[in-house]
């Protein structure tokens, strides 16, 4: 699976999350590890790109990139690029707190921002 069906069910995954506002990054990879395997997504965690590049989760060439606090937008976009030079790569998701502002491509390819507040609360069933 590629293209818009991948990124559509790995932000459907990664929606059902409910995570503490004092939760740590660490944790955050824990659920949202859960949260792919849950939704039948195979997820590789930690992918080594290339030399002194490594992502977050790579999800049927879907490059996951999770920050539990507000990067700096020219940091994450320079981090990001690196990323996308990478042919596995085909598109880029980046769950992050809200008022990150990124172009919608870079290197050529999608990116996707998801924010982390709308995943604080509790869960109901």
């Amino acid at each position: 699976m590629t293209g818009e069906g991948a990124l559509e069910r790995i932000t459907k995954a990664l929606g059902t999350m409910r995570i503490g506002a004092a939760c740590t990054e660490a944790e955050l990879h824990a659920q949202a590890a859960q949260a792919l395997a849950q939704a039948g997504l195979c997820a590789r965690h930690e992918v080594r790109l290339a030399p002194r590049c490594r992502i977050d989760f790579m999800v049927d060439g879907v490059g996951v990139e999770i920050k539990k606090n507000r990067p700096n937008a020219s940091l994450l976009a320079r981090q990001l690029a690196r990323y996308a030079a990478c042919e596995e790569v085909e598109q880029l998701l980046v769950l992050a707190p809200r008022g990150v502002n990124l172009p919608r491509t870079i290197g050529g390819k999608r990116v996707t921002m998801m924010g982390l507040e709308r995943l604080w609360g509790i869960g109901l069933p």
